[in-house]
């Protein structure tokens, strides 16, 4: 597994930096392409609160709160919970692999890789919604929209059949799913195993492409490129498509501030994706202001198309960053209801003892030089009873005009609030994993320079 965990002064990670004051930062940076750097025998360790201390004193985008607060203490806990920052935070050594994973990985553990829809007014009312690629549901030839009638014997029935679908497949790494498709019922037999989710998925509805972008992850099941690759591969099979498009941001947390800076260059010509202020220590262990920003590049194969943007307030961070940077310079106009305003960015280092300290360090800007934290971005076409695949369609219509063939809809007569906004989507679950991050919408981000 790559380690992204980052100091933002360097391209690569750092893994472990252990010496304090001035001859702190030195080492820190040495210790870039190593796991463990001991220090000279003159030099003592500094402890753990004396570590994260300074980092918080080099790096902390509230860097004036550390005055209040001991240079001295016992419990890095406490130290970081004294910070107004409710994003930066210290995480122990025991759940730090965990947490790095979680952030850089869409792994999914003993897993058969199927995501289900519910439809409780049905007897058996789970169904498959997707089948993850290279899974082994994908390898059983589970078929998609099979209606799920057991697992390894046991019925689905009523409003308790995911809990029972849970309770037994926890219980043991052979799965075997009787399923009901097209008339027939079979039996798909499967053993758990670790597998690499997408990120990215596309379906069409009432005519339109809908491109789902779930979250920012630098290793997904494209184990190169990630959520960058999975959306460019897309763009790159469907460039002859010149219909209104939808881009799915709903619930998206975030994730990784170089995937969605290089996911919206993928549809912008030119002009400055996104800027920041950060904090970071400089070569001489100064506490130093940094202002950088991202140019967009021509030559992508989403530049050109017809798409909207839809996004609601759990789309959060990193959608924000991609949001923002497509809606600013190209003609995507934004749609649903107002974003959930995190304007702020994080750096994690691995410290001595083993821990993770996620640090708040950056403040980004729109390409117009807004700042949207705490405020959201607010959207062109608002869907006054809540985002919806139906609100996008309506307002990709009034937006580029026409009415594509079996939409089903109409024009409606004037942009900027959209009537048709209620739609009774499908109820989704997806595949459980771990959650290691503060709820309410925002993942942390491992910012790296490149």
């Amino acid at each position: 597994m790559r380690n992204y965990t980052s100091c933002i002064t360097h391209k690569k990670s750092i893994h472990r930096c252990i010496v304090l004051a001035c001859v702190l930062p030195a080492l820190a940076f040495l210790a870039a392409c190593s796991d463990f750097l001991s220090p000279v025998d003159s030099t003592p360790a500094p402890s753990e609160y004396e570590y994260n201390y300074w980092l918080l004193q080099k790096t902390y985008l509230y860097g004036e709160e550390l005055a209040a607060i001991p240079e001295e203490g016992d419990s890095v806990q406490v130290l970081f919970n004294a910070l107004t920052d409710r994003y930066t935070r210290y995480t122990e050594p025991s759940h730090s692999e965990a947490v790095i994973e979680s952030r850089n990985t869409s792994i999914i553990t003993g897993d058969i890789g199927v995501e289900f829809l519910r439809d409780v007014s049905l007897e058996h009312p789970l169904f498959i919604n997707r089948v993850y690629p290279e899974s082994p549901a994908d390898r059983a030839g589970v078929p998609r929209y099979g209606n799920v009638i057991s697992i390894n014997g046991v019925e689905l029935t009523g409003d308790d059949a995911y809990s029972t679908y849970r309770s037994v497949f926890n219980d043991t790494a052979d799965i075997s799913l009787e399923i009901e498709y097209n008339g027939e019922v079979k039996t798909y037999d499967m053993k758990r195993e670790t597998i690499y989710a997408p990120t990215v998925f596309v379906d069409t509805v009432g005519g339109h492409a809908v491109i789902n972008i779930r979250e920012f992850k630098p290793d997904t099941y494209d184990r190169e490129n990630g959520t960058y690759g999975e959306l460019k591969k897309y763009l790159e099979s469907s460039t002859g498509d010149k219909s209104p498009r939808i881009l799915d941001l709903r619930n998206n947390p975030g994730g990784h501030v170089d995937q969605c800076i290089r996911m919206a260059d993928l549809f912008v010509r030119q002009g400055t994706l996104s800027s920041r202020k950060w904090y970071a220590f400089s070569p001489d262990g100064k506490r130093t202001e940094y202002n950088t920003k991202n140019d967009a590049t021509a030559g992508d194969p989403g530049e050109g198309g017809k798409f909207v943007l839809l996004a609601n307030n759990g789309s959060a961070s990193c959608a924000e960053i991609f949001a923002a940077a497509v809606t600013e310079l190209e003609d995507i106009p934004l749609v649903g209801i107002t974003t959930y305003g995190k304007g702020i960015g994080q750096s994690s280092w691995s410290t001595p003892a083993g821990g993770l300290a996620t640090i708040t360090t950056l403040e980004f800007l729109t390409p117009k030089g807004n700042s949207y934290h705490k405020k959201g971005l607010v959207p062109q076409y608002r869907c006054e009873g809540g985002a919806s695949i139906a609100c996008a369609i309506e307002a990709a219509e009034v937006h580029f005009g026409g009415v594509p063939k079996k939409t089903g809809y109409a024009p409606a007569k004037a942009a900027g609030s959209m009537s048709r906004n209620v739609v009774n989507e499908p109820e989704i679950i997806v595949p459980e994993r771990p959650r290691y991050e503060i709820p309410g919408g925002a993942l942390v981000e491992n910012f790296v320079v490149w």
